[in-house]
C-alpha cells in the first residue's frame, strides 16, 4: 500500500480556475442531471436487451460498463459502448459444492504456473460431479495430467467465424464496429479470495458508503476470455474481473470526483499519449479510474468541493506518478495484480513520470489547452463573464442522442428482427405466429417481478405488433372484399400512438385503399399538424446516414422528459408494410416489395436483406405522397399540388441527405410526376433513384416500364 504525500504548493488562482473548469464541464454534460440520465438510460438498455435475448431463446444477462454507462464522458471524447454478456446456462464453480445438475459445469482451477487474476476452467459432467476425462469437443484441451479444460478460443474463434472480415478484437472484446465492444463472460457463483480480501483491506479514508460496500458483497464477478500475455497456458486461461463492483463504486462518486476523472481522461488522450514510445504500450482509462480510487483513500472528504477540483486532479496525478516511479500499478480490488504488466514498459513509465512532473510544476497549465469539447475556449469565455459562442445546448443534444440511439439500436431493430422471423414461415400461418408472439409478450408483462423498465420495452413491442396485426387483418379483408372486423378498429386505436406518424399513416393508407378518402384526408391532416420541427425521424433498418442531425427542438424536449413512455411523442418512425399487409398499401408500392431484378438479391448486405421484401420509407415523404393521392382522388387540386410541392421541396432544400430511404422517396416522387402526365420527368427521377441505389431498387422496374411505354408511343 502506497503512502500518499505531496509537497505541491497550491497556487492562489487554483480556486477560481477550479470553479471555471467545473462550470465548463457542466456545460458539456458532466453535471449531476446528465450523468444520472446516462446511467439510467444504460440501465434501461440492459434490462431491455436482456428481454431481447430471452425472447430469442437465450438465457443471458446483459451489462453495460465503461464511460458511457457511468456518465464519465463528453460528446467530444467519442467513447465507445462496452457490453458484457453472460450465459446463465454455464455454472462456474469455485468448489465442488457449487456443482449444479443439468448445467454445463466448470471448476475454477489454478496451479503453480497460473499468474494472478487468472484461472483455468476444468470441465465437469452435467449429470454427476466428476471431471470429464475424455472429450472430442474442439475447444476442450487435455493437459499432461489428463484434465480437460475449456479453451478461451471458443469465444474468439466463434466470433471471428460469425463476423468474418468485420471481426475486431481488443483484449477480451469482440465486435464488428469500432464504437462497440462486446465481451462474452462467465458469471462466477462465488467471489474468489483475491476479491474477498478487498472488503477487509484497511483504508485511511473510508470513502465508500456502507450501503455501497454491502451491495458490493452481493455483486458477481466474471471470467473473460483473456489469458495472461506471459503465460504458456494463455489459451486456456480466463481472467477474473469485478466489473459490477467497479460500477457500483463509480455510481457512488459525487460530481466533483466524476469531473476529476473526466479531466484526467482528457489529459491522457490529448497529452500523455504523446509519451508512449512503443506501439504495444498504452495507458488506459482503467489506469486512471484505479488512480482515482486509490487517491480517494488518501483524500479527506472536505477537499472534494468545486473550488478544489484542480487540487483533486493534481493529487490523482501524483498518485499515478508514484505508481510510475515504483513501476507498479496495483489493481484496486483484485490483489497481487500489476496493471502496468503487459501494458506499459519501463521506458514509457519513466517518460510518463517526467511528463506528469512537468505538468504539476507548470501549475497545471495543461488544463488551459484541453481541446476536447472546446473546453479551453469555454473556460476563457467563462472567465471573462461571457457565454460560450453560439447558444448551443450540449446537455440537450446528449439527451436527444441517448433517446435516438435507444430506439435505433434497440427498439426498432428488435422489432425488425421479430418481423423477419414472423415473415420467414408459411404466409397463411403469419397471423397465428403473430398472435403467439403477442400473447407471449403479454405473459411477460403479467409477471409480478417484471422490472418496470422491462415492462415498458415489452409494451412498446406489443403496441407495434398489434399495429401490424390490425394491418394484416385489414389487408385480408380488403383483398376478399369483406368488412373489417370491429376488433381491428380497436387494435388500430390502441396502436396509433406507437410514435407521432407511422401508426396513423398506415391507418390512413388502409382507409385510402378502402376508398374512404375523406377519413384518410382527415387523419393525414392530423399527422401533418403534429409533425412539427420537434419531431425526430428515426429508422431501425441499420442504414447509415451521411448527415445524421437531431433537431434542436427535439433535443430540448428530451432534456425535459425523463419518462420513456413520453419519448415516442416526438419520434417519427419509418413506415413499413410487410408483404402480408400489401392490400393496405397503394398498388404502386407493391413494386417496392419486389425490388430485385435478375440477380440483384445476391449483393444485398446482411442488414438490407432483412427488409428488402417490404415497403419501407421515411414518414414525411410518405405523408406527402399519401396526401397527393388522397386529395387527387377527392379532386381537391390545390391540396394535391401543395403535397406535390412538398415532395419537390425535399430535393430543393437539400433535405434528401437526411432521409434513410432516399431511393424510395425518389420513386414516390417519380410516380407523382407520372400521375401529372410528366413521363419524361418521372423517368429522370427514377434514374436519379437508381444512382442512389443501383441494385435492389424498384426504380429499375419503373425505368424499364417507362422505356417500353415511350418506345410504344414512338
Amino acid at each position: 500500500m502506497f503512502l500518499f504525500q505531496t509537497m505541491f504548493r497550491v497556487p492562489t488562482f487554483f480556486a477560481a480556475l477550479s470553479e471555471v473548469l467545473s462550470a465548463a464541464l457542466e456545460a458539456v454534460g458532466v453535471n449531476p442531471s446528465i450523468v444520472t440520465r446516462r446511467r439510467d438510460t444504460y440501465l434501461y438498455r440492459e434490462v431491455a436487451e436482456m428481454v431481447d435475448c430471452q425472447q430469442g431463446g437465450l438465457d443471458c444477462t446483459v451489462y453495460h460498463f465503461g464511460s458511457m454507462s457511468e456518465g464519465t464522458t463528453t460528446p467530444g471524447m467519442n467513447s465507445d459502448t462496452d457490453t458484457l454478456i453472460t450465459d446463465n446456462d454455464m455454472n462456474i464453480m469455485y468448489t465442488l459444492e457449487d456443482w449444479d445438475r443439468g448445467k454445463i459445469n466448470y471448476l475454477m482451477v489454478r496451479d503453480r504456473t497460473t499468474l494472478a487474476q487468472h484461472y483455468m476452467l476444468q470441465v465437469f459432467h452435467p449429470d454427476f460431479p466428476l471431471p470429464v476425462t475424455h472429450s472430442n469437443f474442439p475447444f476442450h484441451v487435455t493437459d499432461e495430467h489428463g484434465r480437460v479444460f475449456l479453451s478461451n478460443r471458443i469465444v474468439i474463434d466463434l466470433h471471428a467465424e460469425h463476423l468474418g472480415d468485420l471481426h475486431l478484437r481488443r483484449g477480451p472484446s469482440n465486435s464488428n464496429h469500432k464504437d462497440f465492444d462486446f465481451v462474452y463472460a462467465f458469471r462466477c457463483n462465488t467471489l474468489p479470495p483475491e476479491i474477498l480480501s478487498w472488503f477487509n483491506r484497511p483504508r485511511p479514508v473510508n470513502w465508500i458508503p456502507p450501503d455501497v460496500m454491502e451491495a458490493a458483497r452481493r455483486c458477481p464477478c466474471f471470467l473473460v476470455a483473456d489469458g495472461h500475455h506471459a503465460s504458456e497456458k494463455k489459451d486456456i486461461e480466463w481472467r477474473i474481473t469485478p466489473n459490477r463492483i467497479e460500477r457500483l463504486l463509480m455510481f457512488s462518486l459525487n460530481i466533483i470526483q466524476v469531473q476529476c476523472l473526466v479531466v484526467l481522461k482528457m489529459t491522457k488522450k490529448q497529452e500523455l499519449v504523446k509519451y508512449i514510445r512503443h506501439e504495444r504500450c498504452k495507458i488506459t482509462t482503467f489506469h486512471f479510474k484505479t488512480v482515482l480510487f486509490f487517491t480517494l483513500e488518501r483524500t479527506p472528504p472536505e477537499m472534494l468541493t468545486k473550488p478544489r477540483l484542480l487540487e483533486c486532479i493534481v493529487k490523482c496525478l501524483e498518485t499515478l506518478k508514484d505508481f510510475l516511479s515504483r513501476g507498479e500499478c496495483p489493481h484496486y480490488i483484485v490483489e497481487r495484480v500489476d496493471l502496468f504488466d503487459g501494458k506499459l514498459c519501463r521506458e514509457c513509465q519513466v517518460c510518463l513520470e517526467e511528463a506528469i512532473s512537468d505538468m504539476i510544476q507548470d501549475d497545471m497549465h495543461v488544463v488551459f489547452h484541453l481541446e476536447s469539447d472546446d473546453l479551453s475556449q469555454r473556460m476563457i469565455e467563462l472567465s471573462n463573464g461571457e457565454h460560450y459562442g453560439p447558444r448551443e445546448n450540449v446537455n440537450a443534444r446528449i439527451c436527444g442522442k441517448l433517446v435516438h440511439d435507444v430506439f435505433v439500436q434497440l427498439h426498432l431493430y428488435r422489432l425488425l428482427n421479430i418481423c423477419i422471423k414472423l415473415s420467414s414461415g408459411v404466409e397463411a400461418d403469419f397471423e397465428t405466429r403473430l398472435d403467439n408472439k403477442i400473447n407471449n409478450l403479454h405473459f411477460l408483462t403479467s409477471e409480478e417481478r417484471a422490472d418496470p423498465r422491462a415492462q415498458y420495452f415489452i409494451r412498446f413491442l406489443i403496441m407495434n405488433l398489434v399495429s401490424i396485426k390490425a394491418s394484416v387483418v385489414s389487408s385480408l379483408s380488403i383483398q376478399t372484399g369483406r368488412y373489417i372486423p370491429l376488433d381491428v378498429w380497436t387494435m388500430y386505436g390502441k396502436s396509433l400512438h406507437t410514435d407521432v406518424t407511422s401508426g396513423k399513416l398506415k391507418l390512413a393508407s388502409m382507409l385510402y385503399c378502402r376508398g374512404e378518402l375523406w377519413r384518410a384526408a382527415s387523419l393525414l391532416n392530423e399527422v401533418e399538424f403534429d409533425f412539427d420541427n420537434s419531431v425526430q425521424p428515426v429508422c431501425g433498418c441499420r442504414r447509415q446516414l451521411p448527415n445524421t442531425e437531431l433537431s434542436e427542438a427535439f433535443c430540448e424536449f428530451m432534456l425535459e422528459i425523463e419518462n420513456p413512455e413520453m419519448w415516442t411523442r416526438k419520434l417519427a418512425f419509418c413506415v413499413r408494410f410487410l408483404r402480408e399487409e400489401k392490400f393496405c398499401a397503394p398498388l404502386f408500392l407493391w413494386y417496392e416489395m419486389c425490388r430485385g431484378v435478375e440477380d440483384d438479391v445476391y449483393p444485398r448486405s446482411p442488414s438490407w436483406r432483412k427488409w428488402m421484401n417490404w415497403f419501407v420509407v421515411d414518414s414525411r415523404p410518405f405523408l406527402l405522397y399519401m396526401q397527393f393521392l388522397t386529395f387527387r382522388g377527392l379532386g381537391v387540386r390545390h391540396r394535391q399540388l401543395e403535397a406535390f410541392a412538398g415532395l419537390q421541396y425535399i430535393i430543393r432544400s437539400n433535405e434528401l441527405k437526411h432521409l434513410y430511404h432516399p431511393e424510395t422517396f425518389a420513386n414516390l416522387l417519380g410516380h407523382c410526376h407520372e400521375l401529372e402526365g410528366e413521363v419524361l420527368v418521372a423517368l429522370a427521377v427514377y434514374r436519379a433513384s437508381q444512382q442512389f441505389v443501383p441494385r435492389n431498387n424498384a426504380a429499375n422496374h419503373h425505368i424499364a416500364r417507362l422505356e417500353r411505354q415511350l418506345c410504344n408511343v414512338v
